[in-house]
This record gives C-alpha cells, sequence and structure tokens, in this order.
C-alpha cells in the first residue's frame, strides 16, 4: 500500500505557542527586586500601551550567566526595532558596544516613546498571531455551556403559554413551522439550535492524507451504500479555510488543515471499496478487512501524535457497508474507544447510541435523487393506499412480512416481492410510495432500510419494522412524531395496528415528516441542516458528551 506522507512540525509550532523562555540560573534571582524597580522607574505612567516588554537591566558585570542573557535580549529589541523603523541594516558592533556601554552603567537610556510604541505593536502583534485565543478543549467547554444554557432555558418554558424560547428567530431553522410541530418533533428545539450554531461556529474536522484511492479517500455513489462514498467524496472537496479563518458552517467547511485545531479525526477509508477490492466472494472471511483497517491506523499512529494522545477517542469512521462494525475490530481502540458512523446500526450487534453515530441509508441508482421524489408530494387525500411494500425475501422480518401479506389487497395494501418497479410491474416503485399513506420499512439481512429516507422524500410515514434499530439522529429527533414502530413480531397484526390510527394522528405524523425531510436530503454541495450536516452534528455531540434531552 502506498501512502501519502505528510511533514511533521514541531510541537511547539503544531500547537501554535511559543517555546518557554529558558530558566535562569539561581545566581539571577539575587537582584530580581532591583531589576523590577528599575523597570518600574522607567515606565511611562499613562501612556505606555499593554504588551509591552521592558528589558530588565542588571548592575552584574556581562561575564556572569544572567548578563549573557540580557545580552541576547538587548540584541533581539535591537533588531526588532532597526527592523520596525525601516533600517534593514543592523549595525551588531554598535549594538554590542551599546549593550556594554549600558550594562556598566546603574541605568540606561530609554528610548523614545514613538519607538517604544513601534515595538509594543509589532511583538504584540507577532504573539497574538502565533497563540491561538481558546484551546481545543476551552471551544468544547465553551459550547457546552452554551448549549446547557439554551436547554435550561427551554425547561423553564411554561408550553401552555405559547412556547416561548421552543422556536428561534433564525428563519433557517423554524420560520414559518408552527410551535407545537417544532416542539413535539425536535428534543429541545432551543438547544439544538444553539448546538447547530456552536458547530458552525467551532467545529473542525481533520481528514488524514495518508493512503491513496479507490480503498481509501474514495467511495460508492451509486448503489446502497451511497452515502459512504458521497459523504468521503463531501468531506475531502471541502476546502479548508485561508488565513486561519473560523465558523462559517456550509459556507466555509468544516475541514482544517491544521490538526492542531481539529475537534476530530476522519479515517477516510470505505469498507465497501475493500469488500471490493480485498474480500474473496463466497469466503465470508472477513480478515483482509480488519488487516486493512489494523494497519491504516498503526500508520497515521506512527507518523501523527493525535490518535496515541486520546487512544482514538476523538477519531471517527464512517461505513454504510453491512460489515462496518466488523471491520472497525480490525484495531481494538478503534473498535472500543472511536466514533464508528454506521448504517447498520443495530444494538443486538454491539451498536453504542451514546457513542456511535446511526447514518440514513439510501440507495441512488444512478446518483442523483429520483425524479419522481423531487415533485412536491400528494396531501393524504389523494393517497389511496394504506400502506406499500415492494421488495425482495431476505431477513426474517421481510419474509415474515411477505409471507403474511403478499398480495392479499393490493388495492388498499400493496405488498409486493421483487416484480413491483419493473416493466412487466404493476406500478412504478416511487410512485406507489407517493399515494401510500404508510410505507412500510422492514429490515433486511442488517436492521437499516433505506426505504425509511424514500418513505421521507415521498412524504409518507415510515413504519419501522425492525429490533434493535438505533435510529439516525435520535439525539435531536423524537421519531414518534414522525414514524410508527412496530416490532417484528406484530406483523401479523400490521393492517389491525395501522387502520385503527385516527386520521388526525396521520396528518400529524405526516406534517412531522415534511418537517425533518431536509435533514434527510443530500446537496452537492452541503447546505444547512441536510444530511451530510446533520451526520456532522451527531459526531460534534459526541465530542461534546453531550445530550440534549428535555
Amino acid at each position: 500500500m502506498v501512502h501519502r506522507s505528510l511533514g511533521q512540525s514541531t510541537p511547539e509550532l503544531a500547537s501554535g505557542f511559543l517555546p518557554p523562555p529558558p530558566s535562569p540560573c539561581s545566581a539571577c534571582h539575587l537582584g530580581e527586586r532591583e531589576d523590577i524597580e528599575e523597570a518600574a522607574k522607567l515606565r511611562a505612567p499613562a501612556l505606555e500601551p499593554r504588551g509591552l516588554f521592558a528589558v530588565r537591566m542588571s548592575r552584574r558585570r556581562s561575564g556572569s550567566c544572567c548578563g549573557a542573557s540580557l545580552r541576547a535580549a538587548f540584541l533581539t529589541l535591537t533588531v526588532a526595532l532597526s527592523t520596525v523603523l525601516g533600517n534593514c541594516s543592523v549595525d551588531v558592533s554598535s549594538s554590542n558596544e551599546l549593550f556594554a556601554s549600558s550594562s556598566s552603567s546603574t541605568a540606561f537610556s530609554r528610548p523614545a516613546r514613538a519607538e517604544q510604541l513601534l515595538v509594543s505593536s509589532s511583538l504584540t502583534t507577532e504573539r497574538t498571531r502565533r497563540i491561538p485565543l481558546m484551546s481545543v478543549e476551552q471551544e468544547l467547554d465553551a459550547a457546552r455551556a452554551a448549549i446547557q444554557r439554551s436547554a435550561r432555558r427551554r425547561r423553564r418554558v411554561d408550553p401552555g403559554r405559547g412556547g416561548g424560547n421552543v422556536t428561534t428567530a433564525d428563519t433557517w431553522f423554524d420560520a414559518g413551522v408552527e410551535h407545537a410541530l417544532v416542539a413535539s418533533v425536535y428534543r429541545n428545539p432551543a438547544a439544538f439550535h444553539r448546538s447547530y450554531r456552536e458547530m458552525e461556529k467551532r467545529f473542525k474536522v481533520y481528514v488524514y492524507e495518508e493512503g491513496e484511492p479507490p480503498i481509501l479517500h474514495a467511495g460508492p455513489c451509486k448503489n446502497i451504500y451511497t452515502i459512504e462514498g458521497r459523504f468521503i467524496e463531501q468531506l475531502e472537496l471541502m476546502a479548508p479555510p485561508q488565513g486561519g479563518r473560523r465558523g462559517g458552517g456550509a459556507r466555509s467547511g468544516v475541514r482544517t488543515s491544521d490538526p492542531a485545531r481539529a475537534h476530530a479525526f476522519f479515517l477516510p477509508f470505505s469498507v465497501s471499496k475493500m469488500v471490493q477490492f480485498a474480500y474473496r466472494p463466497n469466503t465470508y472471511d472477513t480478515t483482509p478487512l480488519r488487516a486493512i483497517v489494523a494497519d491504516y491506523v498503526r500508520v497515521v499512529a506512527s507518523r501523527h501524535p493525535y490518535w496515541n494522545r486520546s487512544a482514538g477517542a476523538d477519531h471517527f469512521m464512517l461505513s454504510c457497508h453491512d460489515w462496518g462494525p466488523e471491520a472497525s475490530r480490525g484495531h481494538p481502540e478503534l473498535h472500543a474507544n472511536g466514533i464508528r458512523a454506521l448504517c447498520n446500526a443495530n444494538t443486538s450487534e454491539g451498536f453504542r447510541p451514546g457513542q456511535d453515530v446511526s447514518v440514513p441509508e439510501i440507495n441512488l441508482y444512478t446518483g442523483d435523487m429520483p425524479r419522481q421524489l423531487l415533485a412536491p408530494a400528494p396531501p393524504l387525500a389523494s393517497r389511496p393506499f394504506l400502506a406499500f411494500f415492494a421488495g425482495g425475501r431476505h431477513g426474517h422480518a421481510r419474509d415474515l412480512l411477505l409471507r403474511h401479506w403478499k398480495g392479499r389487497d393490493p388495492d388498499v395494501f400493496p405488498v409486493y416481492e421483487h416484480s413491483h418497479g419493473q416493466k412487466d410491474g404493476p406500478l412504478d416503485y416511487y410512485t406507489s410510495m407517493r399515494r401510500a399513506r404508510f410505507c412500510l420499512c422492514p429490515s433486511g439481512y442488517e436492521v437499516a432500510s433505506p426505504r425509511v429516507v424514500e418513505a421521507m422524500y415521498a412524504e409518507c410515514v415510515p413504519v419501522i419494522l425492525s429490533n434493535g434499530y438505533a435510529l439516525p439522529f435520535a439525539d435531536v429527533l423524537q421519531w414518534e412524531a414522525f414514524s410508527v414502530a412496530v416490532p417484528v413480531a406484530d406483523i401479523p397484526r400490521l393492517r389491525e395496528v395501522l387502520e385503527r390510527i385516527p386520521a388526525p394522528e396521520v396528518e400529524r405524523l405526516q406534517r412531522g415528516v415534511r418537517l425533518v425531510k431536509r435533514h434527510f436530503m443530500l446537496h452537492q454541495p452541503p447546505e444547512r441542516l441536510d444530511m451530510f450536516h446533520m451526520i456532522m452534528h451527531s459526531v460534534w455531540l459526541r465530542r461534546l458528551n453531550l445530550r440534549l434531552d428535555r
């Protein structure tokens, strides 16, 4: 495997801080009080600016270690002053003579006040440029505090008084949406709004550059694993902000070229591509996948200090392949400590909702959104089907659904196997979704189903038929406000369960689908609150180690 190498900077430059000054010897402390008092006498009472460095002149001979340190400091200030005043040619010999004469006297002649101001401005500007205002952990602390303040204000609101702080003044978040709907769909609207704004303002991700396509820095964009490829592609295409400018969300991007300023680190490998190029068909042997993951983590850990600093706790991967969780086992620290963004978010197979990220799954056959789903969705009155499903017989939930409901009532409760949507099928697949009030979303061999996202595009209420599925963006969204969950064991009673939901409740659920639809949309380039940024927000919350519950 060929790897792109990165130049490793010194720790001082990587962190943005100047190295500490050398410690003086013990003899230099003897006259410290005299030096401070002398510097105080030379200080202009009201006009000297903040940040001006006062040189403490000692009465000792220049042969002492203190005299040597002062000599170096004086030469440094001479060079800086000459540069600021435009004198590019510095006479070091004359500086030596000046230093020698001043060191033997009891005091030195102050430079002109204007020269002091110039030196102060130059040195202070240089330190401000090189020293970051806030460390990464300080930024995370500030974001937590701001979000928790918003959450507390939300909890103090009396729902009977019109919602109060339920919504915000930002038109991009809740303009034209009724307060009660926003309050029912989001766990804490004010806290989510503040968290998202803090993410736009602060969150930065560093993408490791080691490795080459197709297994690294690339992924599929035209099949059921589309999200994996689109996420890697969109993050790779984001140009880091120039000149250290921070914030901006969709405007400047979340990616940074400075790993010392990153809050999270992305491992840009594609498990789907590993399966395509390294897996031997029909062997069900995932050893090559685990070996690639282990090798990549070892490479970045040996070239950068960031993995070993946190044991991988601030690193994340993303996979929509069924074997994504299995591939993560290739490195014990990645599996135990890392943030795994997975479509196969099965809690019965080790998915941890508080640490891992559930990613929506969608099948884009051409790489683009189906044109039928981009048209305005019809109202409930124009939807003759109670529910709809068409798909293959793989997995226990699908097999049970097809055995009980296939072909029993195609006029009201159409359930088809495979043939639906083909040229000889009765109706177009997406058209049928737009004609149904509920869209059935059973698990396959794994828990996730692309029908959940397709149902939202069609503004059809998704019916989750799964056990152990950790639903996407559940940190923020209350899925019961726009979907129906039915245990797999209740599939034989499925029609009865759906028919008992009153019409006003179905309308409320559809309004919820219409509101959250934007969080499951794909855009190129990414837009505010779309699927890319919601995945990023889920990673952001895990770096904050914060919940947005009521």
